[in-house]
């Protein structure tokens, strides 16, 4: 079995995609008018209309509804990607060090939903991340 991605379910999935790409910096790659993919090189963020919930089973999704995730992307230097995004999004938290050893900043998406950027900046986290 292979992690394939994560998919969010927007209410305006315009506004969401364009968020996306303003964070990822990668451009959506749009499969249908509801649906669309952002691809990074660690992996995949679908984000579907909140219609597309009727072709699997209606009410088993709900845009806005997540309280439980965050999505989580490393970048190379999280004070230079919090500087450009900071005056464009909902900031959570500006960067800090947390205790496992992550420079860490958050943002919330149109929809709600944590995202977080962070580079490992201890050595025991480049460790687990293999980087220098």
């Amino acid at each position: 079995m292979k992690f394939a991605s994560t998919r969010l379910i927007a209410a305006d999935i315009n506004a969401m995609v364009a968020f996306y790409e303003l964070v990822t910096g990668q451009p959506a790659e749009w499969l249908a008018p509801q649906f669309a993919e952002i691809v990074t090189p660690g992996a995949t963020l679908a984000i579907g209309s909140a219609e597309t919930v009727a072709l699997f089973r209606e009410g088993t999704a709900e845009p806005g509804a997540n309280r439980t995730a965050i999505l989580e992307f490393r970048v190379d230097d999280v004070d230079a990607v919090f500087a450009r995004l900071k005056n464009r999004v909902d900031v959570v938290i500006e960067p800090k060090l947390l205790p496992w050893g992550n420079r860490t900043a958050q943002f919330r998406d149109p929809e709600g939903t944590i995202i977080s950027l962070f580079m490992p900046l201890t050595k025991a986290a480049r460790a687990r991340f293999g980087t220098r």
